[in-house]
């Protein structure tokens, strides 16, 4: 456990995942502790969007939007596992927005950044195109448009491997008790589950806590915050799928808001997002009976087969940490803020809102506002250009014309290569691991060189991976973050994990 470091990161969220990436890649010492799992909160509770935010053009945020816009395809080609494109369909609501205002809010999309896989939006008749058959009859025009779906959680824990693979120390189940500051570096008192504490001296400190980083500047460091934030829950839905294809829809509820309806997981849909205020603890956060009722209510304006709460399979609700502007909640800027305070001694860098598609420039920004201080070029922002780790996959199969092409080319190449694996995995591993699958396939040469299969479709060597390399602990942090084999299982699934996790460490810490 390293005593001093120049940047201490507190926060696992994408913004402090996506920063410690940065930083260790120029050489900087980072340390990133965060007091729950990676992305246990907002960044695995999203719409799993990498979009440019077609919405906020309403609200005039043509500068987020066009940020937004030029990473959807930055992010594509550094995580081709993790992202791919996704075709949205919106049914067009005349008493909503007129088609004019809907027409140049899509040829803006279109417009404010270089597309080079992405598809132009189109204008649809619903009762000629398939993805009409979803919806009820009365809706007969629509716009379709693209943007890029994400595994938002592995999206983090990735930016930390990589992260550790350049230096950094990771630290999980690990909280931030008090941050005293001193003329040249901070004191931060770290302790971990087991309620150990250290201490660790830093030059620089990082606060991406993200809903709880207005707590921690009040009561870790012992400050005044000069701004504030608002917190906003957002619930989504899954339901049984309502689509036999893979488009998505993008839904104008009556109170001017927009729905999703993605397709999820094969056999699913997801349905969101809600925009309410939340009160007390950020991991508190559930969706309410109320928001509940109010997603399938809009929902039900336009799809053909109703959803009902009873359907639900399964909820979840993040906490989006956005700046306070005074706006109705669904209005809140979604864009970020750098706060940079030296006041009284050693620097220290607190994130503001920010959303899960600009976290890589969010990144590059912070770390052009730290490398005086650090002594580091600020330039070039290298992330652009380097694969997320399993995100190499030309180097297996060649050369290819997108990004998408190489992910069904990798895909085959698990099948060909490995043709003794169940039908599920060369697809499930390929969008979650990429190259780094090949790490325990390597050697295989039959199915029991992968162990035990310990729930369905999840085997030892896979559980190895995520415990020795991505910080899994527990039985949900395999399941709903870095899997989400916990929509697919039984829940004595849940139990078997734990059992083997339990073993492990038992093994672990034996005598001899």
């Amino acid at each position: 456990m390293p005593a001093e470091t120049d940047v201490l990161v507190v926060g696992g969220g994408i913004n402090g995942c996506g920063i410690a990436r940065d930083l260790s890649g120029r050489g900087v010492r980072v340390l990133l502790c965060e007091q729950h799992d990676l992305a246990a909160h907002t960044s695995s509770a999203s719409t799993k969007l990498i979009h440019g935010g077609l919405r906020y053009l309403e609200y005039g945020e043509l500068g987020l939007v066009r940020k937004a816009l030029v990473e959807r395809e930055v992010l594509l080609n550094m995580a081709p596992h993790l992202i791919e494109p996704l075709r949205f369909v919106m049914p067009h609501d005349p008493s909503m927005r007129p088609a004019w205002m809907i027409r140049l809010g899509l040829w803006l999309y279109d417009h404010l950044a270089r597309r080079r896989w992405l598809p132009a939006t189109e204008a649809l008749d619903l009762h000629h195109d398939p993805a009409g058959a979803v919806l009820q009859p009365q809706w007969r025009r629509a716009f379709a448009y693209a943007d890029g779906w994400v595994d938002d959680a592995r999206l983090v824990v990735l930016n930390a491997l990589d992260a550790a693979r350049r230096g950094a120390t990771i630290l999980t189940r690990t909280r931030c008790t008090a941050l005293q500051r001193g003329p040249h570096d901070w004191q931060a008192t770290l302790a971990d589950e087991a309620g150990h504490t250290w201490t660790v001296r830093a030059r620089v400190v990082v606060n991406a806590a993200g809903p709880w980083a207005e707590q921690l500047l009040r009561n870790q460091a012992g400050l005044s915050p000069q701004r504030h934030l608002r917190l906003v829950r957002g619930s989504h839905l899954v339901v049984p799928r309502r689509a036999g294809h893979e488009t998505a829809y993008l839904l104008q509820a009556r109170d001017r808001r927009v729905l999703f309806a993605i397709p999820y997981e094969q056999r699913y849909t997801l349905i969101g997002t809600t925009d309410v205020e939340h009160h007390g603890d950020p991991a508190s956060a559930r969706a309410t009976p109320d928001e509940i009722d109010y997603l399938c209510r809009e929902a039900n304006r336009y799809l053909r087969q109703p959803v009902s709460p009873q359907e639900v399979l399964w909820s979840y609700s993040g906490v989006r940490p956005l700046l306070d502007d005074g706006a109705d909640p669904s209005a809140v800027t979604r864009d970020y803020l750098l706060d940079w305070d030296e006041r009284g001694g050693a620097g220290l860098l607190t994130v503001w809102g920010g959303k899960i598609t600009t976290y890589r420039t969010l990144a590059q920004q912070a770390v052009r506002r730290l490398a005086p201080i650090l002594g580091i070029p600020a330039t070039p922002d290298w992330t652009a250009h380097a694969p997320l780790p399993g995100g190499d996959l030309q180097a297996v199969v060649g050369p290819c014309a997108s990004p998408m092409q190489a992910r069904q080319r990798f895909e085959q190449h698990l099948r060909q290569r490995w043709p003794w694996l169940p039908a599920a995995l060369p697809a499930r591993w390929t969008r979650a691991y990429g190259t780094l699958a090949l790490d325990w396939l390597h050697d295989a040469r039959r199915l029991d060189d992968l162990g035990a299969e310990i729930a369905p479709g999840l085997f030892e060597a896979e559980l190895h991976h995520l415990v020795r390399q991505e910080w899994a602990r527990d039985a949900d942090d395999i399941l709903w973050r870095r899997s989400k084999l916990g929509l697919h299982s039984e829940p004595q699934a849940h139990a078997a994990v734990q059992r083997w996790l339990q073993s492990q460490s038992q093994r672990h810490h034996a005598p001899g």
